[in-house]
């Protein structure tokens, strides 16, 4: 089992990029461009490792190397993203890998591109790229290629190597325990179960219980043989629950209908443990909107509007319209789900102005999109 977090400090070693591994400040899939450029570096990789894995990381300054992290992404539907776009598209997974001395809530996204025998190439037109163009890696450049194209394996051997160098060990798994347990406030319930006498999942929360259930807020679920985070949010409800094989995380949303604060089951993530020592992991959307008369919903949309425009012009709020900022992206999202397109297109134009009311404003827009994300690819 692979430490994945020693993985990255193995590739980073590598000083720079190259044919089997990339690295990247951030990435952006909320346009078209960004969704590009993505696509191109998976599928040069992809092209440039028939037979073994390659990898991008995510969230570390490319000229000294530092790691600087990102913010956690849960999209578990990146891979329909890729098979839509792709031709003969690889297996590729995200995933949050946990670092000590990054701040709280930031990690560092590793993608893996599992090994393709077939050649890859874009299936459609997107942004600059157009359909049927292939991509391969010509050392740290992904490059396109139009006719000598050949499928080599250059890397296989020592991609192992440093996959083997990082493998996991108990004094790792016990180490990111104490890690783990010791990083969270008192005022937090840390718990951890083990599966299979080999997994050990890590969680904290501030439990809340309500009608003999026991729900988490301000939750961090850790795969710690991994270093991988399954789980953070600051917002939202999670009700989990486990099994002898499986582990459970069932997450709420919490919208404001007609003055009142209701929580929505948003989606059901199940891992499970298998003997062999794999594990798998499954999701379900489960997040049905509510459905909401048009009259208070054009009375949302057109009090946004007006929010908005106080933010364009540079005019104080009052502590009222304060209070609605945090109201402002839900409300939009919630008009769009009930079939008023334009508040997509509004929500989207509030971004800018949302950020700079700071993170915990900002961090209602991120959520949204969140939700919004999972929506589309289901």
């Amino acid at each position: 089992m692979i430490n994945k977090r020693l993985l990255i400090k193995n590739l980073l070693s590598q000083n720079d990029e190259n044919s089997f591994y990339d690295k990247k400040l951030r990435i952006n899939l909320s346009s078209k461009e960004g969704k590009a450029k993505f696509l191109k570096h998976i599928c040069a990789l992809s092209n440039s490792n028939p037979k073994n894995n390659s990898y991008i990381v995510i969230g570390v300054e490319d000229q000294q190397n530092e790691i600087v992290g990102v913010d956690f992404f849960d999209d578990s539907k990146l891979q329909n993203l890729i098979n839509a776009y792709l031709e003969n598209p690889p297996r590729v997974s995200y995933e949050n890998i946990h670092f000590p001395n990054l701040a709280v809530g930031k990690v560092v996204g590793l993608v893996t591109i599992m090994p393709n025998a077939a050649l890859t190439s874009i299936r459609k037109n997107i942004w600059k790229y157009y359909g049927g163009t292939v991509f391969v890696r010509e050392g740290s450049i992904s490059l396109p290629k139009t006719f000598d194209i050949k499928i080599e394996d250059n890397n296989s051997l020592l991609v192992s190597k440093i996959e083997k160098h990082a493998e996991n060990n108990i004094q790792l798994t016990l180490d990111g325990v104490i890690d783990f347990l010791g990083g969270h406030g008192e005022d937090l319930v840390k718990e951890y179960k083990v599966f299979k006498e080999v997994f050990v999942v890590c969680w904290a929360g501030m439990e809340k219980k309500n009608k003999n259930k026991t729900y988490y807020s301000r939750v961090d679920i850790e795969l710690i043989n991994e270093q991988v985070k399954l789980f953070y949010s600051n917002l939202d409800e999670v009700e989990i629950h486990w099994t002898e094989n499986e582990f459970i995380i069932t997450e709420y949303v919490k919208l404001n209908i007609n003055e009142l604060e209701k929580f929505f089951p948003l989606e059901e993530v199940k891992i499970i443990f298998n003997e062999n020592g794999s594990y798998q992991m499954e999701t379900r959307l489960l997040f049905s909107p509510p459905e909401l008369e048009k009259k208070s919903l054009f009375h949302r949309l057109n009090a946004n509007n007006a929010l908005i425009k106080k933010l364009e012009k540079g005019a104080a709020l009052n502590p009222a319209e304060q209070e609605d900022l945090y109201q402002l992206a839900p409300s939009y999202m919630l008009c769009y789900l009930n079939n008023i397109s334009v508040a997509k297109k509004q929500l989207l134009h509030a971004q800018e102005f949302l950020r700079r009311q700071g993170e915990s404003v900002y961090e209602t827009y991120k959520d949204t999109q969140r939700i919004l994300r999972k929506i589309k690819y289901n």
